[in-house]
């Protein structure tokens, strides 16, 4: 009886382990599937950003940023990370802003890495976006005219909603590595 009762319980959790992981997968794949049309959709508005995702070091795209805010404001989303166009996992996108605000948007953005060191900082969890980098709007041939500053070029494409801002904050970032357990390729 008791050895029925062991293997049930072995049963039954590797039956939910399967499940979140499967859910994981999803999500995941969900999110890809986001970014890619937002890249569509950046590339769209300007043909010339085809030349930063193919020659940059690395790129997050981060689909759908929401922000709001009355003084104190924030803004949060997710993310998948490329290295050499290499699909290397997911970020989080976390910011708070204090300052004259008021109102709420949504955003696409993407962040271009031009060289392996700025790469590596966030995927060690050290990077984050401060007042020094300006996130450039997106709009025909601006790509070819913006440089990268501490090798990183920030665009934005906006979505829905609108905000007064003048406020000081900063975006931080945390990356998870792909789970070499989960589809490698969307």
């Amino acid at each position: 009886m008791r050895l029925q009762q062991s293997i049930l319980a072995v049963l039954l959790l590797c039956f939910t382990l399967g499940t979140y992981a499967q859910k994981d997968v999803k999500e995941e794949k969900d999110l890809h599937e986001r970014a890619m049309k937002v890249k569509q959709k950046m590339i769209e508005k300007d043909p010339t950003l085809v030349t930063l995702f193919d020659t940059a070091k690395g790129y997050a795209i981060f689909p759908s940023i929401g922000e709001g805010g009355f003084i104190i404001g924030g803004a949060s989303g997710n993310g998948v990370v490329y290295d050499n166009n290499t699909y290397i996992g997911t970020a989080n996108l976390k910011q708070i802003d204090v300052g004259l605000q008021a109102g709420g948007k949504t955003y696409g953005e993407v962040i271009f890495f031009e060289s392996e060191d700025a790469l590596e900082k966030f995927k060690n969890n050290k990077f984050k976006l401060s007042a020094e980098i300006s996130a450039t709007l997106i709009k025909k041939g601006t790509a070819k005219k913006t440089k990268f500053k501490n090798d990183i070029l920030v665009f934005v494409l906006p979505k829905k909603g609108l905000m007064a801002d003048a406020s000081i904050g900063a975006q931080r970032f945390t990356f998870e590595k792909k789970s070499d357990t989960r589809v490698s390729d969307f």
